[in-house]
């Protein structure tokens, strides 16, 4: 398996494997990696969905080449491999999931089929199919009572009804002679396949298998006798499930239903969900990491769930998902899941932080990861066209914990320590309660003095030209003063700059004011040349301490256009204390 390294991705991953023609048309529930051989290496388990209707098979990858195939005679909606024994060696067994039956398969051969039991049919249903069998009613009249059933009843109508239903009525009287004499039956198909470890928590354990139902049922069945030992039942037929923990002590099952944008996650511990949530739009992957329940949905969000259905957080992806898939690292403790888009691309999050994005020559339509051969950090995809690639994680690889989304930063999101209520808070609660429209009142009318003061001082301060920077339009100036030495002699310099756009300023006169029985300055009245906009102009004269009792005062500087009395800008410069004379 030759290696090249990837730069789509800061250099993470090295490009192992890329297959454009493998053929494989599959999705995320129908691979797995398994060591089916008992040598250490894991190999590739691929439930092949062929054309959708013929070309159906079981495919085994070692490396990159096909290891062997089986065909299967309906479309697999599931694929897991979990050990049904204690037997030595420990090899895997193959679980496929195919309409109503699930196919295992040991060694890579078949080993056992095991099919859902028989739902109940309905009664008023059989009475009819029985009065067509004995001749007591015609084909039309058949479907008349049918259309009535299927209107009232509890029960829902059988394959047979519902597909006679849909014929047109010529095509009836056939059916009817055709299927007359062989008895009803309904029967469910599975929809989601998933495993449970029956008593341990060993990664060589014995497991049981969990199946979802489109009857809206989930049965966990055991592994050596293939029993059903727990069923229970949704709001809707399971699409997707997560199940975490040991049948002999506790579990949980987490399934997102299919529905009108419903989703139930709950913990199943009887026969009934615990906790539902109705998501925004209809579930597309579930991914459990650590604690949580990662949801994606059609409305290109990825939602982020406590085990009890509480929403943590949300985030919008550029594109729709396709498929997501857990990402599990044990060895650097590592857990985040991967996230595959339709504008061929796969993201890596470890709750709501965005750490990774891959490029794909095609849209993924299948992501799983772990150790393949030796490889413990192995990516294997399929894409749309039936290409097969596998990417090997550097050992060195870092991922940044750092929010690379856009968003609030990751600490709005660390719950504070809030104290507890005290009876002081209690007691000004009740108070702000009772009075809270005087109390707004108040605070309305001193926010209005408020507003009042400050809009005061601002026109003073625009009439007197008090502030730093120029209001007037003609000549807008901004201008800063720094003031160097220990004294009694002090270097004061004057920065003026122009903040026109284009416009240059001319004829202007920097004036001080200051009691000249503490200060005098050498040059008391200085022109200032043209200020070409843009340029920051140093001014600068020196200030001398005539007082040797340590008194410190204020300079007033005004910038003035020749001609006016009235500055442009005047600043206020607070004077050190001289140093040299009160030593």
């Amino acid at each position: 398996m030759t290696s090249v390294e990837s730069g789509a991705d800061g250099g993470r991953w090295l490009d192992a494997h890329y297959d454009p023609v493998a053929g494989l048309y599959t999705f995320s529930s129908c691979v797995d990696l398994a060591d089916l051989s008992g040598d250490g290496e894991n190999r590739l388990v691929v439930g092949d969905l062929g054309t959708g209707s013929s070309g159906m098979k079981l495919k085994v990858y070692r490396g990159t080449a096909l290891m062997s195939e089986n065909t299967l005679l309906d479309l697999p909606a599931g694929l897991v491999a979990f050990f049904m024994d204690l037997h030595e060696p420990r090899i895997p067994t193959i679980a496929v999931a195919s309409g109503p039956c699930i196919y295992l398969y040991k060694n890579l051969r078949p080993y056992f089929k095991f099919t859902l039991p028989s739902l109940e049919v309905n009664t008023l249903e059989q009475d009819v199919w029985q009065q067509a069998r004995e001749g007591q009613i015609d084909p039309l009249t058949l479907k008349e009572m049918l259309e009535s059933i299927r209107k009232k009843a509890d029960v829902p109508l059988s394959i047979r009804s519902l597909r006679f239903l849909s014929l047109e009525a010529d095509d009836l009287d056939e059916f009817v002679q055709l299927h007359k004499q062989q008895p009803i039956k309904r029967q469910t198909v599975i929809t989601c396949i998933d495993t449970l470890k029956k008593s341990t928590a060993d990664e060589d354990g014995v497991s049981c298998l969990v199946v979802g139902t489109e009857s809206s049922d989930v049965f966990i069945l055991d592994s050596k006798a293939f029993i059903i030992l727990s069923k229970m039942s949704l709001p809707a037929p399971p699409t997707m499930m997560d199940v975490t923990g040991q049948f002999d002590v506790e579990f949980r099952i987490t399934a997102a239903c299919r529905g009108i944008s419903t989703s139930c996650a709950g913990e199943e511990e009887s026969d009934k969900p615990k906790h539902s949530v109705e998501l925004s739009s209809h579930p597309v992957g579930l991914v459990r990491v650590g604690k949580n329940v990662l949801v994606g949905c059609t409305d290109e969000s990825l939602q982020g769930f406590t085990q009890k259905g509480k929403k943590l957080w949300t985030i919008v992806l550029p594109a729709p998902i396709t498929t997501m898939a857990p990402m599990d690292l044990p060895t650097r403790g590592f857990q985040g899941v991967l996230v595959g888009l339709a504008n061929c691309e796969v993201h890596l999050y470890r709750d709501k932080n965005l750490l990774s994005t891959i490029k794909t020559p095609d849209v993924v339509t299948s992501i799983c990861f772990g150790r393949y051969g030796r490889e413990d950090g192995t990516l294997v995809m399929t894409t749309k066209g039936g290409g097969l690639m596998v990417k090997i994680l550097k050992r060195m690889a870092v991922f940044d914990d750092r929010d690379s989304a856009p968003g609030p930063p990751l600490a709005q999101s660390v719950r504070l320590n809030v104290p507890k209520k005290t009876k002081l808070y209690v007691d000004q609660t009740l108070r702000e309660r009772e009075n809270g429209v005087a109390m707004h009142r108040a605070f309305q009318m001193d926010l209005s003095r408020v507003r009042l003061a400050a809009a005061k001082a601002y026109v003073k301060a625009l009439e007197s030209s008090l502030t730093p920077m120029s209001a007037s339009l003609s000549e807008p100036l901004k201008m800063n003063a720094v003031v160097q030495g220990l004294g009694p002699s002090f270097k004061l310099t004057l920065h003026i700059q122009n903040t026109a756009a284009c416009r240059p300023v001319m004829n202007l006169a920097i004036s001080f004011l200051y009691d000249e029985k503490l200060y005098r300055i050498r040059d008391p009245y200085m022109r200032i040349p043209l200020l070409v906009p843009g340029l920051i102009y140093p001014v600068g004269t020196f200030v001398d301490c005539t007082n040797d009792k340590g008194i410190a005062d204020i300079i007033k500087v005004f910038v003035l256009h020749e001609g006016k009395s009235s500055p442009l800008l005047t600043a206020h410069i607070n004077m050190p204390v001289s140093e040299g004379l009160c030593s």
